[in-house]
């Protein structure tokens, strides 16, 4: 018996999800990974910062880039999962980085110094505005990269991943309303 191409209770194949938690996981992974294998010794000056703008804006291109790729896949739920899985990770990550090079700039910029395991903690406690105050920036400049940070957190939770949900919703009911298109286990079967 098939299942009419709108349904949503159709199974979606094990290897597609296998493959999302393989990815996602590797996506993540390797994140961290490179975070923690990339030598941070400089300082956040122009160059540091110029480091943390060009990250941002290509975090931006990538999350257009996996709406595109949301919006045209079999599986766009699954595809969603996969972006949030590489685009939170890279942003979490960079503002980690920054903070990494804004302590070594400015030892006293923080509560305490800031090794790159600290600078991730810090960085998630703000995301999760959990803020436990073990880690507080002291000076301008950690106070204005952390502002930034938190103003980011908001797109990220309110906007980013709004559209990143908001393409899969669509890239579904594109596959339901095109049987070209739907998945190729939702099909009808002539006869």
């Amino acid at each position: 018996m098939t299942q009419r191409v709108g349904d949503r209770s159709r199974a979606l194949p094990p290897q597609a999800v296998r493959r999302l938690v393989v990815r996602s996981l590797l996506i993540s992974v390797a994140l961290v990974v490179l975070y923690y294998r990339l030598p941070m010794t400089g300082a956040l000056d122009a160059s540091g910062t110029a480091l943390l703008v060009v990250g941002l804006v290509v975090l931006v291109v990538l999350i257009v880039w996996q709406v595109r790729a949301i919006l045209r896949s079999p599986y766009p739920g699954l595809r969603a999962i996969e972006a949030l899985a590489g685009v939170i990770p890279l942003f979490l990550l960079l503002f980690a980085a920054a903070y990494v090079l804004l302590a070594n700039a400015q030892p006293q910029a923080f509560t305490e110094p800031l090794t790159k395991t600290s600078a991730l903690y810090f960085t998630v406690t703000v995301f999760a505005t959990v803020g436990f105050g073990d880690i507080v920036p002291k000076s301008d400049a950690a106070r204005v990269v952390t502002t930034v940070q938190m103003l980011g957190d908001l797109v990220v939770l309110g906007l980013v991943v709004r559209v990143i949900l908001g393409a899969a919703r669509v890239g579904r009911h594109q596959r339901s309303a095109d049987p070209d298109t739907a998945e190729p286990s939702t099909r009808h079967e002539p006869g």
